[in-house]
């Protein structure tokens, strides 16, 4: 019984990940689905988990769906400089560490754990550690 759950787990994840990863959101959304499943069903749990959260993840991105119209007009009202990239501004490229201006959320939004710039005209939310884009805010 456990070997069909796994078997039906990695197929799962087979399918969903490639999908889930082209979506915005997906790191934290896997982090807690992993972290939520584990804690519930073990390490089973924890992978169904991480997919189910990778899903959920991309459908909401790393701000709220609500918050990223008021983030994005708060980011167009300062106008920070674009850097130029030259090669394509995607979720999961990983930025120079010389060169870009990253700013501070502010505290009234929930990804405060993040950084955001602008590259070609894009504002973007960056993962402060590694300078991966997590979200692309349009």
């Amino acid at each position: 019984m456990i070997r069909k759950l796994i078997g039906i787990a990695a197929l799962a994840a087979t399918i969903a990940v490639p999908i889930a990863v082209q979506a915005q959101g997906v790191p934290g959304g896997i982090e807690r689905g992993s972290r939520e499943g584990e804690r519930d069903a073990g390490p089973l749990g924890a992978v169904v988990g991480g997919v189910i959260g990778g899903v959920v993840g991309g459908v909401d991105g790393v701000l709220g769906i609500d918050e990223r119209p008021r983030f994005h007009r708060f980011v167009e009202e300062r106008r920070p400089p674009s850097y130029r990239y030259d090669q394509e501004v995607r979720i999961g490229a990983v930025l120079p560490e010389a060169g870009v201006t990253y700013y501070d959320m502010p505290a009234e939004y929930s990804a405060r754990d993040y950084r955001y710039t602008v590259v070609n005209g894009r504002t973007v939310l960056v993962d402060p550690r590694t300078r991966r884009i997590v979200e692309i805010i349009e």
